[in-house]
């Protein structure tokens, strides 16, 4: 089980380049929105999407499946202030159902 108090972001990104769902809530829609000079819905229906369970909605992916909001070179986040409580919660919050997904952050919290 992963331990907050033991989590030390590295700044890889790692975490930026998984597939799946960033959840969002309306009023994180909303700041991003307004960050971006957006209107919410139409950020919400041009850069969400809704989860399979259709019980949220969540950021689009890029064609590599990295957040849309993920700068690569050097890895970072383009709203890191407002990031969703999703990401700002990392690794507590996030859960992988593939092996794929290595944080070198993340292996040290689980020591």
């Amino acid at each position: 089980m992963n331990n907050s108090s033991n989590f030390q972001c590295l700044r890889c990104g790692d975490c930026c380049r998984w597939h799946g769902y960033v959840r969002i809530s309306q009023e994180e829609a909303d700041q991003i929105a307004a960050r971006l000079g957006m209107d919410s819905r139409d950020f919400i229906d041009k850069m969400t999407i809704l989860t399979a369970d259709r019980r949220n909605i969540s950021l689009i992916e890029n064609k590599d499946g990295s957040c849309i909001f993920f700068s690569d070179n050097p890895p970072s986040c383009k709203i890191y202030d407002i990031r969703p409580a999703q990401c700002r919660n990392f690794p507590i919050r996030w859960k992988s159902d593939s092996e794929k997904f290595q944080c070198g952050a993340q292996k040290h919290a689980c020591k």
